[in-house]
């Protein structure tokens, strides 16, 4: 691989969506390494999801869903945290962001992913299978379908 800027890919910045799985650790490791070896920044980002359902309280009322939040911000910041420091430790320049909530996980990666301008973006797949795959979809295969920038995903 040539080393000059015009010949080489060019990774300034990798973006590193992570959700506490193990899949996610695995991608944020290969971020990693590739933003040690291109010399990139990293931010890792993690959603909180609204429930893909409706919840409903006592006598059909919405249900109040600020506990929900509240649990999946803290588990969000938790899985950003521990990426993070696995960038510093490495010696990378990286951040951690939260978003939440969000009704498009996708739409949330992609965007976010958009406005920061990153260059390459780098992210777990759970590795649904059969029905639950065609049932749920994939955020990964939705991101791959929609970003502005080159998508690795990690198995």
């Amino acid at each position: 691989m040539e080393s000059s800027a015009e010949g080489s890919l060019g990774f300034k910045t990798i973006l590193v969506p992570v959700d506490g799985s193990d899949s996610a650790e695995r991608a944020a490791r290969i971020a990693m390494d590739l933003a040690k070896e291109y010399g990139a920044g990293v931010i890792v980002l993690s959603v909180v999801a609204s429930p893909g359902f409706s919840l409903t309280g006592p006598a059909g009322a919405p249900a109040d869903l600020t506990e929900y939040y509240k649990l999946g911000t803290v588990e969000a910041s938790k899985a950003a945290e521990s990426a993070v420091k696995l960038a510093t430790s490495m010696g990378l320049v990286a951040k951690g962001e939260v978003v939440e909530p969000v009704s498009s996980t996708v739409g949330a990666i992609v965007e976010f992913a958009e406005e920061e301008k990153v260059d390459l973006i780098v992210m777990g797949t759970r590795g649904l299978g059969g029905f639950k795959k065609l049932l749920l979809g994939s955020v990964s295969t939705g991101v791959v379908s929609h970003a502005h920038c080159p998508v690795l995903v990690v198995r």
